[in-house]
Formats: C-alpha cells, structure tokens, sequence
C-alpha cells in the first residue's frame, strides 16, 4: 500500500470540494482533493443554464463556467488533486483508502473535509427496471457531459428545480418531452424554470403518478394516473403516452457513507433529505478533524454547496495554524452572511430553519444533552 501525508484531504470534487481546497490550499495548508471521477466539477458541467442570485453568488453566469473559474482557481493555489481515485474507506485516525489508476493508497491527514455530495432517489413501480427508466441527473449527464441523447420521447416525473431544468434541457438537445408529472397538487420548483416548459408546449400533471411503465426490451409506452388527496390512484383516470424514456426527478438524499464509517453522530432532517451528520458552525462533525461541506450536510443548491466548502476550508486551515483567529474570524463572517442571503426569502426559510434545528442539534450534543 502506497502512503500519501497531507494536512487536509478533501473527498468530493463537487462545488464544495473544490471550494474547500481553495480555501485551505490558499491559506498555505497540504491539501489532497481526491474525486473517483476523471473530471473534477460534480454537478457544475453539467449545468448549462445561468445561476440566479446575486454578483457574489455568480448571477448570470452558467455552472460550467462557473466550474471551470474555481478549478482554475484550485490549481493555483497548489492543492494536489487525485481523480479517478475511489474513496473505499475512513478511520478516525483519518486514514482514507483510496484505490488510485489501480493502486491501493492511504492517505493520512491531519483533517477531513467530506463533501460528498448528494445521489439521486429511486420510485419502484410496474416496469420500473426497463431499459430506458433513468433518473434525470443520468439524463442530464449524458446530453451535457457525453453529448448523447437518451431517448427521443420522453416523460418526466417531478416538478422540482431538477426536473423543470432537465426537462428543458432535453428539449435543447433535440429530444420531446411528452408531459411532466408531479404527484404533489403544485409545482416544485421555480415558477421561471415551469413557465418556459409550459411556454414550450410541455403539459405539467400535478396530482398524477406513473402507473406502470410496459415495453418487452426496452421502454415503449408510460401509463399515468390521477391521485386523490390521500396520494392513492384514482381508477379510470389513466392516460397513456408513447415515450421510449422516463427520467425520475423525485428528489435526492445525502451521501453520508464515509460519515457514519469514521464515527459521526446523525440528525434525521426530512427537509435535507434524510439523515445528515451533525455540525457546528465551522461544518465540523462529532469526529473532532472531521468536517462535512455540501449535500452531505442537507440538499440544497450549488452556491450553498460552495459556501459551505469556503466554511469548511478556512476553518480547517485555522485549526491548523495557516490562518489566525481574527483573519479566520473575517473570512467566517463574510462566508455566514453569504450564507444567511442564500437562505432567506420564500424558497430558503424551509432550509434556514433546518439549518437551524441542526446547529441546535449539535449544540445540544456538544452538552451532552444529546446521545445519538
């Protein structure tokens, strides 16, 4: 086994990856980002419409170009990146096995930064396992990374940012979206994202689920039902549609893996899709060294994600001496109220509120009035 000695390894070169190493690596620290892909970015290059937000928070500006500023970023700052590298194992004694071209690698930090990231939720119904079903962030890759249209008729199911966005992207990319459905009475996502589609010519089905998907090899046709109020199908309320793709838009829950391996204590938080690692306000877990940045931590948007990355990686490089409280004080403050402008309005008090509860929760922990 090959040996790497680093002062900080981040896992995950995602938006909040990428984010922490700059910050760390900038400040004058070792630091090791390792991603099992052959392209750092995460959900960044797949992202070709433009941010919303502020100035600070890249309004205007696509992800992948976005993407692309903080790798340039990342390499100059002089942090070693491993790609194509898979994070298999960590120990609280913060070893992380890494399989690297092939190669088993153990690489020994003096601190952890975990930003995993977020995976896609699955739905199980008739013909679920067709050739053909895919989850839309699948779909998305494969028109926006790989330049390869999916399928060329096709149904979506969810209404949320993702689904809303992927579905227009699919119409960019040549493909015909059917029908959107929703099993929820209204719209997920942004009303801006559903205008276009409805604009487009989309139909959008709220109240309605699939009910089975048929084909013999592949996917051929979708059947949809209305729901009454107790999200059970309406019977002689079916439609079908001639689709040879149905993309899955139905949410996604943490990558929380490495987390409870090295030891982390969970909150269950619905809101941020499931069980995410407890926090303070620095992103550090129970497993002191250990930080969380990003998805892992609840789901939320990309320029969360990256503001959580810059709080991970100025805390960690102070933790080690690179920076001094009061420029580490600074730096904190400035990422928090970025955070706090993120958070408010209609769409963010649900997350500003679970953020909340968390830090409560860790609070709570830290006192020990708080076990799990």
């Amino acid at each position: 086994m090959r040996q790497i000695e680093t002062d900080i390894a981040v896992i995950g070169a995602g938006p909040a990856g990428l984010s922490a190493a700059y910050q760390a690596a900038a400040a004058g620290a070792k630091v090791t980002l390792i991603d099992e892909n052959k392209r750092p970015g995460g959900q960044l290059f797949k992202q070709i419409h433009k941010f919303f937000g502020s100035r600070e928070h890249h309004a205007g500006v696509r992800g992948y170009l976005i993407g692309e500023e903080l790798l340039t970023q990342v390499k100059e700052s002089g942090a070693d990146v491993m790609l194509d590298s898979l994070v298999y194992g960590l120990l609280p004694d913060k070893s992380v096995g890494v399989i690297h071209e092939g190669l088993n690698y153990s690489v020994k930090a003096k601190k952890i930064i975990i930003a995993s990231g977020a995976k896609e939720n699955y739905m199980a119904f008739p013909g679920s396992t067709l050739p053909g079903v895919m989850g839309a962030g699948a779909a998305q890759t494969m028109i926006n990374v790989n330049r390869v249209l999916p399928g060329k008729r096709i149904l979506m199911v969810g209404s949320g940012n993702v689904g809303l966005i992927v579905s227009y992207q699919l119409m960019q990319a040549g493909a015909e979206v059917v029908a959107l459905v929703e099993g929820a009475p209204k719209i997920g996502g942004y009303g801006v994202h559903a205008g276009k589609l409805r604009r487009a010519g989309v139909p959008i089905y709220v109240s309605h689920t699939i009910k089975q998907v048929y084909g013999k090899e592949e996917v051929e046709g979708v059947q949809i039902a209305a729901l009454d109020e107790h999200w059970n199908m309406i019977e002689g309320t079916e439609q079908d549609f001639d689709v040879d793709t149905v993309c899955l838009a139905v949410g996604l829950n943490p990558m929380t893996e490495l987390a409870w391996m090295v030891g982390c204590k969970f909150d269950y938080i619905p809101a941020f899709g499931g069980h995410v690692p407890l926090h303070d306000r620095n992103m550090e877990t129970t497993v002191k060294g250990v930080y969380v940045a990003g998805d892992i931590t609840g789901v939320e948007e990309a320029s969360s994600a990256m503001e959580e990355g810059n709080m991970a990686g100025v805390a960690a490089a102070e933790s080690l001496g690179y920076l001094s409280h009061e420029e580490a004080a600074v730096k904190k403050e400035q990422i928090q109220n970025r955070l706090n402008v993120l958070r408010s309005g209609v769409f963010g008090e649900r997350r500003k509120s679970s953020k909340e509860k968390q830090l409560a929760d860790m609070e709570s922990y830290q006192k020990g009035e708080m076990t799990r």
